[in-house]
């Protein structure tokens, strides 16, 4: 009998599944398995956020296989003996999975392969993840990119579109011993302060599935322009069903540009959404070819920067209380929710390494632990873009004023109104700059800035004016 294990990972879904396809259609029987070792993925283990997600999904996925006459097999430990186990368990002398790109797990499933292929187990790697793999993607030098236009123009032209492959009517499960529970790897927190994240979220493939309709149906439309606007459900918010594999982008590209459905949908908000979906490619471009950026500048002009050390600082920004109120709005919205509105992300970075002046790690791992849609690769992307630091950055002297941007994307206040209780009752304009209002601030007790907004940025800049200096 031909027996098969399929290596779930970060593709925690039946539907265009290309390794559990392929393992359907090569063997009688598939093992579909699971192994928690987060430890391999040091430094950047999945924050608290991930794991709360993770286990939701992982629950959803096995809910999946139950009605398919299947099980998840869970297993906790290192991925290399595990994996033996599990193919001696079983019978099988063939692996499959979907490919991951971030350092950490690439050079760990590349030893794995090494290991299972001097054995003689037959090994099957597949693309789930991305639209264009790192690899495939070059300059016409044969060199990185490191602007997004011209890499996106590249991407967008190899672009194929076709139908995702159907999640399969039953699968013929492999005995191979016993297995967790979902619950023994121990990833909800302790405490009880999920209940935001519950009332928000539905993860696994089904909540994926649910979010993309709500999304072509109500916001596709106007997201173009709709997506900067913080009070507004504009955005598809499908990042962390991204991250977990819930839903691959190639199902995104055939639900926008299904030629059958292309004209229910105009042209111009199916190329912002599919050039959002480009950033995060982007991303994992990025860090495939630059992997020291998780931790280091890629513009090492910035290892000399003078950042400021203010632990008490730092505190109040993850408290959401810099006395900035759509920076506020943003951290709070972060921690009861587990997610924050990209306009938002911008300009709560753009406070912390700008204008206080935080190493932009700070932030990096502060989103690492609470983001439910945590990617090493988009974190780090978009802290380095804030802080100046990275490819295709925002010049550092592009600093964003939270007040303008408030009055810009929120002006009516409600989104900041929603997260900031103390000012629920304040009318716009003043929502986005209570501080002009002494006893407005003193009657609320919400805070006065922790910096001058307009002398922090001149501070910034005369820092940013000696990093130059020292280059010259």
């Amino acid at each position: 009998m031909s027996i098969a294990v399929v290596w779930f990972r970060r593709d925690l879904r039946l539907q265009d599944n290309p390794a559990l396809d392929a393992a359907l259609r090569a063997h009688e029987r598939v093992l579909c398995a699971y192994i928690h070792a987060p430890h391999e993925e040091a430094p950047w283990q999945p924050g608290a956020a991930s794991r709360w997600w993770l286990h939701h999904s992982l629950r959803s996925l096995d809910a999946d296989l139950s009605q398919r006459s299947a099980r998840l097999l869970v297993r906790r430990g290192d991925t290399q003996n595990e994996l033996f186990a599990l193919l001696h368990a079983s019978g099988a002398d063939s692996i499959y999975w979907n490919r991951l790109h971030e350092p950490a797990l690439a050079a760990r499933d590349s030893a794995v392969e090494q290991s299972l292929r001097d054995a003689g187990v037959a090994v099957h790697s597949f693309n789930a993840q991305l639209f264009c793999e790192p690899r495939r993607v070059h300059s016409g030098q044969g060199t990185p990119y490191r602007v997004f236009t011209p890499f996106w123009r590249r991407v967008r032209a190899q672009l194929e579109v076709t139908p995702p492959l159907p999640a399969p009517a039953k699968i013929a499960s492999a005995p191979a011993g016993e297995s967790l529970r979902i619950e023994d790897l121990r990833l909800l927190p302790r405490a009880g302060w999920d209940a935001g994240l519950l009332e928000t979220w539905q993860p696994g493939e089904p909540g994926a599935q649910q979010r993309l309709d709500g999304f072509l149906r109500n916001a596709l439309g106007v997201y173009k322009d709709g997506r900067d606007l913080p009070h507004q459900e504009f955005t598809s918010r499908l990042s962390p069903h991204l991250h977990f594999g819930e839903i691959g982008p190639r199902q995104l590209a055939w639900s926008l540009l299904d030629p059958q459905q292309q004209h229910e949908r105009a042209e111009a908000p199916r190329e912002a959404y599919l050039r959002e979906l480009g950033w995060r490619e982007f991303s994992q471009h990025l860090l495939h070819h630059f992997p020291h950026t998780a931790e280091r500048n890629l513009d090492i002009r910035f290892d000399a920067f003078p950042w400021t050390a203010d632990a008490a600082a730092l505190d109040r920004w993850q408290r959401g209380r810099t006395g900035v109120p759509i920076v506020d709005a943003g951290m709070r919205q972060l921690w009861h929710t587990g997610w924050m509105h990209n306009r938002v992300r911008m300009i709560a970075a753009s406070w912390l390494t700008k204008n206080l002046r935080q190493h932009w790690l700070h932030g990096a791992r502060w989103f690492w632990d609470t983001l439910v849609d945590a990617d090493l690769a988009n974190n780090t992307q978009g802290w380095q873009w804030s802080a100046g630091s990275g490819a295709d950055a925002a010049p550092y002297f592009r600093i964003f004023n939270p007040v303008t941007q408030g009055l810009r994307f929120d002006p009516d206040g409600i989104y900041v109104r929603r997260w900031v209780q103390e000012l629920a009752a304040v009318p716009a304009p003043l929502v986005h700059q209570p501080w002009r209002d002494a006893e407005l601030l003193r009657l609320t007790g919400y805070p006065a800035p922790m910096v001058d907004p307009s002398a922090s940025r001149n501070d910034a800049l005369a820092a940013y004016r000696t990093l130059r200096a020292q280059e010259s």
